[in-house]
């Protein structure tokens, strides 16, 4: 399940805590002051230069981690921020080959917990054949954190409009307009207000499309015990305990998901992504806040994206990648075939790949996303 899968650090971290501290009553006495407090001293720097951070990041540190990830690209590109509504920024990365500058542009939309820079694998192959964009979401990498609305709807479109911003800043008609996890579901709600921008859909294992089962008529409902620990931890942020470990966060990355570091083997031998992780991850949170306002309990989406995909344009050409081994299941991709009869839907198994599919096998995803683009121009 979708949900599973994005919630799976946040779950890791939470148990990690509770079993190295072996106190779960104090952590849940302490967790919302520690995570106010510290989004407090980012916000608006109560304490004072000199004092060491209890984290060990900063927005420099954050940008040279994003320096290492970029390092390997061999194509020529520019990153700079775009300026949109509010005084907000997001942080963009573009290549535009003047042989390719005709062709329909491709705009790439991180997952939750992502940036741009977890795109590194696929950089120079999608760049070969048409101007191509990463952005760092609002709320999230180096792009503007602001408040968002602590409405689900209201945070949505906060989301979905600083995209519109950004396009007619940057200036493009249309484009092919791919998502990975929360990247999906956004891409989605943004194909459904401006159909005449998207002339293609990409949704890489998108999050939010499907409602929350009922449990209550479940062949294994979910334990009393789960539910209770749902409820304890619901008024925190999904990485909230990555910021009050503080200086074990760093080391605690590489412990719980040492499989990022295979994922860029063929790029990196040391921990340039666990270490990019982090520091994306430990800012200020502002998109992870939206993110749990859009979720209930257990992670599912409050407006789950089926329920009003049928306002999508019949016209619009949709292709959805699954990794073979990812825990998301795959049926919201069969149902949105199912509704959708009339209209092109293509969905694409990667063998061998998990969530992160464009990450486990990137040639086999490259390759793939490009023939099921060839047809957009």
């Amino acid at each position: 399940m979708a949900e599973t899968e994005v919630t799976a650090v946040n779950s890791g971290i939470t148990y990690k805590m509770l079993s190295l501290l072996g106190a779960p009553s104090l952590v849940s006495s302490v967790w919302s002051y520690v995570d106010s407090m510290i989004s407090f001293v980012y916000r608006w720097c109560w304490i004072p230069n000199w004092l060491p951070s209890w984290c060990p990041t900063s927005k420099s540190q954050l940008e040279a981690s994003e320096d290492q990830m970029l390092r390997r690209i061999n194509g020529a590109f520019t990153r700079q921020f775009i300026p949109i509504a509010n005084g907000n920024l997001l942080w963009t990365l573009a290549f535009c080959s003047e042989h390719v500058k005709d062709k329909t542009p491709m705009v790439l939309l991180h997952g939750f917990g992502g940036g741009l820079g977890l795109w590194a694998q696929n950089l120079d192959a999608l760049s070969q054949c048409r101007p191509f964009y990463a952005l760092d979401l609002l709320g999230f990498g180096r792009s503007s954190r602001p408040v968002f609305s602590t409405d689900a709807q209201g945070a949505e479109d906060q989301f979905v409009e600083s995209i519109e911003q950004w396009r007619t800043k940057i200036g493009l008609e249309s484009m092919i307009l791919l998502g990975h996890n929360l990247g999906g579901f956004l891409a989605a709600s943004y194909s459904i207000k401006y159909p005449g921008r998207v002339k293609h859909m990409v949704l890489v294992e998108p999050w939010g499309f499907v409602a929350c089962p009922d449990t209550s008529e479940a062949d294994r409902p979910i334990p009393v015990w789960i539910k209770a620990l749902g409820a304890l931890f619901s008024p925190f942020n999904p990485l909230a305990g990555l910021r009050l470990l503080g200086p074990l966060g760093p080391t605690l990355v590489q412990t719980l998901r040492p499989d990022f570091k295979k994922k860029f083997s063929s790029m990196f031998s040391d921990n340039t992504v666990s270490d990019y992780i982090y520091h994306l991850n430990v800012q200020s949170p502002s998109g992870e806040t939206a993110f749990k306002n859009m979720t209930d309990l257990c992670g599912w989406a409050k407006r789950p994206m089926l329920h009003r995909l049928d306002r999508l344009q019949p016209h619009t050409p949709i292709t959805i990648f699954y990794g073979s081994r990812s825990s998301i299941d795959s049926k919201s991709g069969r149902v949105i075939k199912e509704m959708r009869p009339h209209s092109h839907v293509e969905i694409i198994t990667i063998r061998g790949a998990g969530h992160y599919v464009f990450a486990d096998h990137p040639a086999d995803f490259n390759h793939r996303l490009l023939q099921a683009c060839e047809k957009v121009d």
